[in-house]
């Protein structure tokens, strides 16, 4: 049977100073250690999750800025087809309002034309009858 004597106190004593130096040369650090990394973690946490708001926000502005400039580029094509349809339209209002004179040059051309070739005419025709009378009576008439 185990006797309850001094020993007793001696290794509980024993037992207690180690307990002591365990804790102050082992569990202390281990747990600082610990906690160190754990508050590495909880830093690399929040820096990671600070890191992904702002690309986040980035990302919203950039796609805000790309929204803005397609809605600019969309606007400014409007106004460029708009001036080229108005340019269209002042050119083929000017090629009409030149329409009516050209025709009018080319019907004094024409009517030129044609009084020269009719005075062409009459003066041929006066001498083409006069040789065809020539030959169809056989002698000259002048």
């Amino acid at each position: 049977m185990v006797s309850l004597d001094y020993t007793v106190w001696i290794q509980m004593i024993n037992f207690l100073v180690l307990i002591l130096i365990l804790n102050k040369l082992l569990y202390k650090p281990i747990l600082g250690i610990i906690d160190r990394r754990k508050k590495m973690m909880e830093d690399s946490d929040a820096e990671i999750k600070g890191l992904q708001d702002t690309v986040a926000r980035k990302m919203a502005e950039y796609e805000e800025r790309l929204r803005q400039a397609k809605l600019a580029a969309m606007d400014q094509r409007a106004e460029i087809v708009k001036a080229g349809t108005e340019q269209a339209k002042g050119i083929v209002d000017a090629v009409r309002k030149e329409i009516p004179g050209i025709l009018e040059e080319f019907h004094g051309k024409m009517n030129r034309e044609v009084e020269g070739a009719k005075r062409i005419l009459q003066e041929n025709s006066r001498k083409l009858s006069l040789e065809i009378a020539e030959k169809v009576m056989g002698r000259s008439i002048s």
